[in-house]
């Protein structure tokens, strides 16, 4: 068990479910679209969908697409941030079967063009689950850095992701790969257990089949 687990995490109040993680799934997010934010759809489902203004989730949320960490003192200002840097945002309600109460789907839109679409679920004490990436299903959690590699569904390219990464010294932790249909666009989502250096991220880029490189350290 974390400690973090019995403690709860170093937040700015006033939950850790609808506060400290939901700056945590906008901030994930804002690194999955690796850009400056300029738009943002954000859609609530069941308690976030409920409670969101009176528990801080909205600030919370445009915090954590502003870049910004959970125990950064500037969340309860986030929505004024925003306005000021030109950022549009807007919360809608929608119900999703089955989902997990706390569940925010993100539909980011960045300055130069980028967009990302980002489905994470607060699961309390300020950790949360990243379940679906631009359409396909996902799970990993932030905590362990991780790649998100999309490509091309072709024969070899995992191969040549894991050598990549193997010649590297890089111990995979975990690997999913996602295709809604086979032959076409999929995403790998690979933890490991330790850092890269940048210069393999780049020859992972270069790799045939690749559309795009994300490599997120769990540390920031």
């Amino acid at each position: 068990m974390n400690i973090f687990d019995i403690i709860g995490p170093v937040m700015i109040g006033p939950s850790s479910s609808h506060t400290a993680g939901a700056v945590r799934i906008g901030r994930i997010s804002w690194k999955i679209l690796g850009e400056q934010v300029a738009k943002a759809d954000i859609a609530l489902s069941g308690s976030f969908a409920q409670t969101h203004k009176g528990h801080g989730t909205d600030k919370a949320l445009v915090a954590g697409i502003l870049g910004m960490k959970p125990d950064d003192s500037n969340i309860p200002l986030s929505l004024e941030i925003a306005a000021g840097l030109g950022l549009s945002y807007c919360f809608s309600e929608i119900k999703i079967p089955h989902a997990h109460p706390n569940t925010a789907i993100l539909h980011l839109y960045g300055i130069s063009g980028a967009q990302c679409t980002v489905q994470g679920v607060s699961v309390g004490g300020g950790n949360i689950l990243i379940t679906r990436l631009n359409g396909m299903d996902s799970a990993f959690s932030g905590e362990r850095d991780t790649l998100i590699i999309a490509n091309d569904d072709a024969p070899g390219v995992i191969a040549a992701v894991t050598a990549k990464l193997a010649k590297g010294s890089a111990n995979i932790g975990d690997f999913r790969l996602s295709r809604p249909h086979k032959g076409h666009s999929a995403i790998m989502t690979i933890e490991l257990d330790g850092d890269i250096e940048k210069s393999l991220v780049n020859e992972l880029k270069e790799l045939p089949n690749i559309t795009s490189v994300v490599y997120m350290r769990a540390a920031n």
